[in-house]
């Protein structure tokens, strides 16, 4: 009899009992807890995460404009040191230029626009009677300036009303401005040690890392420093050849305030991508027409003139070695630094996008390209004249 009920129990199939026998309850995999704790740990960390990146994301756009300059000044920080000179002090020194550049671009800026705006106040009598004399010509209306000066004091008081409770908000300005300068002081700060001390800075990060990755590690962080020392470079001297040709131009025309205009045009339409140049341009043409609209046209002209000249022989022999993108990607990354980081991202956008590219021209494997009327390159110039030769 057990020797049958053996048999029985052995030929039973699974998940059913054997006549006689109670069915035993199924138990739990021992390695679904686990699993439900894992995954709920995984997720309170992603949302811990997600909730200091959130915290976090100021100081870390700090610390990415922080490495963005000394990105920029370290190749003039190398070449001093390897002269003798500390990296300290050769980091001061490049602060001292960039702060001696800056303050005369907004201090040349600054007076022009004070100059321009008590001009525009002295004249705003005579501006209004040669506004509603176009006016009445133009349209057959029949304005009267006496009756436009009555309702200025309504404007005025407006606008007075308006500045009023501008300045009563003065406590907030003043804790916005001194966040700006608190930022900027740390800026400064995490630029100056990122520079000064980055032999040590990359000795103490490649300490962690086996050989392999240090040289993978040393190398990026060199393609970055050339790629974005570069760009800041040839820009600079773009900006200087820009400034000196609008300068003579300007002067040769008799524009006011060629000096200031000129360094205004050098350096809006270098360092602000896309729609830089067309600020750039629209300032001295604005300060020309006052002058005589023959001028401005002449002025409008130069700078297109100029635009090609840059465009076509200047930027593509000064950045040949630096900075080698389309215009389309460089239009897209300047959009997508603008999407996640504001202004500061359209300044980042470039320098970023060429060290993407030249990681990617370092380390992805490229193949040779089958022969195909769809990836048949641009023919050679001049040849479709030969071809209206041979017809």
């Amino acid at each position: 009899v057990r020797c049958a009920r053996v048999r029985c129990a052995r030929h039973t199939a699974p998940g059913h009992t054997a006549p006689g026998q109670t069915a035993r309850p199924h138990r739990m995999p021992p390695w679904l807890p686990k699993a439900f704790a894992l995954a709920g740990v995984t997720v309170l960390a992603f949302m811990a995460g997600l909730w200091l990146l959130e915290r976090l994301r100021e100081l870390l756009l700090l610390l990415l404009i922080s490495l963005f300059l000394a990105f920029a000044i370290e190749p003039a920080v190398n070449w001093l040191a390897r002269r003798g000179w500390r990296r300290g002090l050769a980091t001061a020194l490049m602060f001292v230029v960039i702060g001696v550049l800056l303050a005369g671009f907004l201090g040349g800026i600054g007076s022009l626009l004070a100059t321009q705006a008590a001009n525009l106040i002295d004249g705003f009598p005579g501006y209004v009677r040669q506004v509603i004399g176009w006016v009445n010509a133009t349209f057959g209306t029949n304005l009267s300036q006496r009756t436009l000066f009555q309702r200025l004091p309504t404007v005025t008081g407006t606008l007075s009303r308006h500045l009023t409770s501008l300045a009563g908000n003065v406590w907030g300005i003043g804790a916005t401005a001194v966040g700006v300068v608190f930022n900027a002081l740390g800026v400064l700060l995490f630029t100056f040690y990122l520079s000064a001390e980055g032999p040590r800075f990359r000795r103490t990060v490649c300490s962690v890392l086996p050989p392999r990755r240090q040289h993978q590690v040393l190398q990026a962080w060199e393609i970055a420093v050339d790629k974005t020392g570069g760009y800041i470079y040839s820009r600079g001297l773009l900006a200087l050849i820009s400034g000196l040709a609008h300068y003579a131009a300007m002067a040769g025309l008799g524009v006011p305030y060629a000096a200031t205009l000129a360094l205004w045009v050098g350096v809006v339409s270098q360092f602000i991508p896309a729609v830089g140049t067309y600020l750039a341009g629209a300032v001295p043409i604005l300060i020309a027409l006052a002058k005589a609209p023959s001028t401005a046209l002449w002025m409008f002209l130069f700078i297109l003139a100029y635009q090609q000249l840059e465009n076509y022989l200047l930027q593509p022999r000064i950045t040949a070695k630096t900075l080698d993108m389309h215009p389309a990607v460089a239009f897209g990354l300047i959009l997508a630094g603008a999407a996640v980081a504001g202004p500061i991202g359209v300044l980042l956008a470039i320098p970023l996008g060429a060290s993407l590219q030249a990681f990617a021209g370092a380390y992805v494997h490229r193949y040779d390209v089958e022969e195909h009327p769809l990836t048949e390159p641009d023919a050679p110039a001049g040849r479709w004249w030969r071809w209206l030769r041979r017809d």
